[in-house]
């Protein structure tokens, strides 16, 4: 059957040249703008990998390095901080109490709970670009804040640092669902969930980087602490050192995000929110090519663009955003259960991920790995002991999991570490007299590396792949925030039983079995909560929204109630624009 032509005329703008295309010019012909806006997102899903998605996983990593460092960096700090500020105190010489501790640790998680959720909201409402890198100013203000901080007569200690820290996990709450989706908006499909996984990887790289700082500084103030042969007599050129010491580990947080800043600021907006919240087709196939050629945005021909919104923007088949949309959406069980899914698998795991991350002092203590004979030696274990948690379980971890998740996928991977990390728990909590120190090492040491090839990436892959656009940034701060909710009630509910049952001022921890198996217990549920989840892997991020006809996911209710898209393939190998062929 021979083709008919469509009469009508191109209206063709200047601008562009061989490297960087003028989008208009490029899809000019096709009159229907879902086809326009599923061509151009096919460009960045059939992208071969390349520099520009180096580039994207490189600034939204070092966001995470900065994260992963200002959250575990104070696992170290703390320790420093008891014996500068708490000398005065006849039953915890040296020691920070367990109620000023666990309000420190916990201060961070209730401010990234406020950013995750708030960051996740406003990067829908009013664009994903506007929004990144004001967190990461945030980070950097606070951090700075933190390390200039000293005790005083009228203002204390721990309520200054605890102030700081809320306001520094605004920041790094932000970053959670920023990082996530604009990595996942531009990523390939082939490669997006190894892309999303490299930037997570990057907390493994921070939580080293914590524990290399801790043990540089100890070796450079080694003379200094060696004068003291406890924390409980550290005074004089010891203490001066210490107070030095903690300053540096948390304000050296700072500096990665410093370097980072410039390259947040000047990242395009995502095509794909250009499209379906702002409507501006001609503006998001623009992008497109900016960020394929390295500069922050496209600059299509203004009069032109204004036209096309004007024309086209009502035309498009996604639904707009709003509060009732919102809750018709997730009032489906199809959708609903997915945000059931993300949220209650990150909730589950963090009670256990953050109970054991921010203790992990306490865990060397009790595998004898934190002791010395000096204040210097005390501080070196603890330093080593960590770099050795990190190297041995949680980077090969992470990045494990770079390297499978777009094979093996990651809904097997999130029940796989989840079951295992069930299994661990039990052998800890039920056989923590008996396997010895040796075998409680090993299998911490075994649950790090299941966390990260496990269900710590996944929960943070998966939410930023399987919601659509309009919602996507929001749902995942949802998702973010419950497993954020989780760490807190580790850190204020289960976490202090480990000290049940001992003595005032002793550091033992004589119920931390008990605190293993309802940490199990924990891991058990959250392999029912993973079964919620769709498995993403190689499919395009409008086919897991329901939006691609024909697909299992395709929901015709919120994508128009239309049967087909318009311009799409007809079958016969004709491109079809509204009624006729071409």
């Amino acid at each position: 059957m021979a083709n008919l032509m469509v009469n009508q005329v191109v209206h063709k703008t200047s601008g562009g040249n061989a490297a960087f295309h003028n989008f208009h010019n490029d899809y000019a012909h096709i009159a229907d703008p879902n086809e326009r806006r599923r061509l151009a997102l096919a460009e960045i899903d059939k992208a071969p990998f390349g520099w520009y998605h180096v580039r994207a996983v490189v600034v939204a990593g070092i966001g995470f390095f900065t994260d992963a460092y200002d959250i575990f960096a104070i696992n170290l700090a703390i320790a420093m901080m008891g014996v500068v500020y708490f000398q005065d105190r006849a039953t915890k010489a040296g020691t920070m109490p367990t109620n000023a501790d666990t309000a420190i640790k916990v201060s961070t998680s209730a401010g990234t709970v406020i950013g995750q959720v708030g960051f996740g909201i406003l990067a829908d409402i009013v664009g994903r670009k506007k929004m990144y890198g004001l967190e990461l100013i945030i980070i950097i203000f606070a951090t700075l804040a933190q390390a200039l901080t000293s005790d005083s007569a009228a203002i204390s200690f721990v309520g200054l640092i605890i102030f700081w820290r809320v306001l520094m996990g605004i920041g790094i709450g932000g970053d959670y669902p920023l990082s996530s989706i604009i990595t996942s908006e531009f990523a390939t499909t082939k490669w997006r969930g190894a892309m999303m996984g490299a930037v997570f990887a990057m907390q493994g790289i921070g939580q080293f980087a914590a524990a290399m700082i801790a043990l540089i500084v100890t070796a450079g103030f080694k003379e200094s602490l060696q004068t003291a042969s406890s924390v409980s007599e550290c005074d004089g050129v010891c203490l001066l050192a210490v107070d030095k010491m903690w300053r540096v580990i948390i304000g050296f947080g700072a500096v990665p995000g410093c370097v980072a800043l410039y390259y947040r600021l000047t990242i395009p907006e995502t095509p794909r929110y250009t499209f379906d919240v702002a409507r501006d087709i001609v503006k998001g196939g623009s992008d497109i090519k900016a960020y394929h050629a390295g500069v922050p945005q496209g600059h299509p021909d203004e009069i032109e663009r204004v036209r096309e919104m004007q024309t086209n923007a009502e035309n498009l088949e996604i639904p707009q955003a709003s509060w009732r949309d919102f809750f018709r959406h997730y009032g489906q069980w199809r959708h609903g259960k997915v945000l059931l899914g993300t949220a209650g698998s990150w909730f589950l795991l963090d009670v256990a991920f953050y109970g054991l991350g921010l203790n992990n002092s306490i865990i060397l203590r009790q595998i004898g790995y934190s002791k010395g004979n000096d204040v210097y030696r005390v501080f070196y274990n603890n330093a080593v002991g960590n770099l050795i948690l990190v190297c041995a379980g949680a980077i090969p971890g992470y990045w494990v999991t770079v390297a499978t998740v777009d094979t093996i996928g990651r809904k097997p991977i999130q029940i796989m570490g989840f079951v295992l990390l069930t299994v661990l728990f039990c052998i800890i909590g039920f056989g923590y007299h008996h396997i010895g120190e040796k075998g409680l090492f090993a299998c911490y040491v075994l649950s790090q590396f299941f966390f990260n090839f496990g269900p710590n990436a996944t929960t943070f892959i998966v939410p930023g792949e399987c919601f659509p656009t309009r919602y996507r940034s929001s749902s995942h701060g949802i998702s973010a925030a419950s497993g954020k909710v989780g760490a807190i009630i580790a850190q204020v509910l289960i976490g202090p039983l480990r000290t049940r049952g001992a003595p005032p001022g002793s550091s033992d921890s004589p119920w931390l079995n008990h605190v293993m198996q309802i940490y199990s217990v924990f891991m058990f549920a959250g392999i029912f909560t993973s079964f919620l989840i769709p498995e993403t892997k190689r499919k395009t991020l409008e086919q897991l929204a329901g939006e691609v006809p024909g697909t299992p996911e395709y929901d015709a209710e919120a994508v128009g109630n239309r049967p087909a898209l318009k311009g799409s393939d007809n079958g016969s190998g004709e491109h079809v624009v509204g009624e006729k062929a071409v």
